[in-house]
């Protein structure tokens, strides 16, 4: 089995997987830039009746999204605890999502050219090769197909506001939740993204803002930002 991925990364969000659908908790972030992130998706895509997979699902909150903007949604993680969340507020939502246990370059073996959609949020910036799960990505989706990522950018900037700010001072997450020497700078991500065969459509920021504490898009992309690719044909 390829994982590409930490076991120390892995303990930490499975050891708060039963946290993942409180929006009061850690994962309060994930919830407020939900409706931001898939309505950019879903403007870009139009996700009614495509074939979506979510790679690094986690719980589920960007695949139920996706779900309810009317997509067919497999998610895939190497998280059992969290998959199992995500399974169980099924139950709760009403929604249908297939989840399934698997990293993203077994999937893309067993799964080549088989969506319209692959989405890969806020999981680049943990895993130890994040050239091979985009690589993963790009095998998956079919050739014109859309490939979304979002990531953090590595500079002076997006440690203090991606790690001192959000993680010690507002305490928007907890402390160690990002690793800055595994932080991405564009360049480097589009440089895997066209040695995968991904054409760059955008590149697009999302900010904070601690005043308003409100999430927007724009063209601020130091700290976080998202990529839309198209798989050239």
């Amino acid at each position: 089995m390829n994982t590409n991925a930490d076991p120390a990364e892995l303990r930490k969000f499975s050891d708060l997987a039963h946290r993942w659908w409180d929006p009061a908790s850690e994962f309060k972030p994930l919830h407020e830039i939900n409706p931001l992130r898939l309505d950019w998706i879903d403007r870009k895509t139009a996700l009614a009746g495509k074939t979506v997979l979510d790679v690094g699902c986690g719980g589920g909150i960007l695949s139920e999204g996706m779900a309810g903007a009317g997509a067919n949604v497999t998610g895939i993680d190497l998280s059992e605890k969290a998959l199992g969340v995500a399974r169980l507020h099924l139950f709760e939502s009403g929604r249908k999502v297939d989840y399934q246990l698997c990293s993203a370059e077994d999937f893309a073996e067993a799964h080549p050219g088989a969506f319209d959609v692959v989405t890969c949020m806020e999981l680049l910036e943990h895993v130890p090769n994040p050239a091979s799960t985009i690589a993963a990505c790009a095998r998956l989706v079919k050739p014109g197909g859309h490939v979304f990522f979002s990531t953090l950018n590595r500079n002076p900037k997006s440690y203090l506001f991606a790690v001192i700010g959000a993680e010690y001072v507002l305490k928007l997450l907890p402390r160690g939740t990002h690793d800055y020497t595994k932080f991405i700078k564009p360049s480097e991500l589009a440089r895997y993204c066209r040695q995968s065969g991904l054409e760059t459509q955008e590149l697009i920021g999302m900010s904070y803002n601690p005043l308003t504490r409100v999430y927007s898009l724009g063209r601020d992309t130091d700290v976080n930002y998202l990529v839309h690719t198209i798989r050239e044909r």
